[in-house]
């Protein structure tokens, strides 16, 4: 009826280190009321959260309806950091792929409108972004030894990427591999992609989706 909430939207985004998904997330939001979304950056699971089913972390953080949440790293980490760095076993993570889209197809026809991003960048752009964080005193901070290390297995996370790609691309939440070299565009094409996807979204739920801005000025002007 009217005054009804629509969908909650959420935004995932994966992808290597310093990819610039903290850069997106700044330009996703940052004109947004902070009222009206939440942000939530995932690492790895407490002892509490590992004695529980791997998406029980995720499911406090999922926006409602009318809310709007943007995940940096995700239930993806299952299939990707824990796969290669060997911290859920083969049958686990082999299961989870199969969770992940029962999970997100049940979200999307209950209540979300959900929209995946992998922020793809080469090893030659990630050493430079490093090596610029490395010298650059206010982003010190960001490098651990341990990215210095899963460098190493960027051919690992690669597999571990398309394996991913393959098995939980679904009609629902369909993946979007963005360009992450060039920092500029990469922002666009996650606002470009998260835009375009609400739009489908809101069709799917019946909802009027309002014409671009451009559009309303003209016709304002005929």
């Amino acid at each position: 009826g009217p005054g009804a909430l629509g969908p909650g939207l959420l935004v995932i985004l994966e992808g290597p280190d310093a990819s610039g998904k903290g850069g997106a997330i700044k330009a996703l939001v940052g004109h947004l009321d902070p009222r009206h979304y939440e942000v939530v950056s995932y690492g790895k699971p407490t002892t509490k959260e590992k004695n529980h089913h791997f998406l029980w972390r995720f499911y406090q953080e999922l926006p409602g309806l009318g809310d709007m949440a943007v995940f940096d790293r995700s239930w993806y980490g299952r299939v990707l950091v824990e796969r290669v760095e060997g911290f859920a076993t083969k049958a686990e993570w082999k299961r989870a792929y199969k969770a992940i889209v029962d999970f997100e197809e049940s979200l999307c026809q209950e209540s979300l409108i959900v929209v995946k991003c992998w922020m793809h960048v080469s090893d030659d752009e990630q050493l430079r972004r490093f090596e610029g964080r490395a010298a650059d005193p206010l982003k010190r901070w960001k490098l651990t030894d341990e990215d210095w290390r899963n460098r190493e297995k960027n051919r690992d996370y690669e597999a571990a990427a398309e394996e991913m790609f393959t098995r939980t691309d679904h009609k629902l939440a369909p993946w979007h591999v963005i360009g992450a070299e060039q920092k500029r565009f990469a922002r666009i094409d996650v606002l470009e992609t998260v835009i375009s996807r609400t739009e489908d979204g809101m069709r799917r739920w019946g909802i009027d989706v309002p014409l671009p801005v451009a559009e309303v000025e003209a016709a304002a002007d005929n």
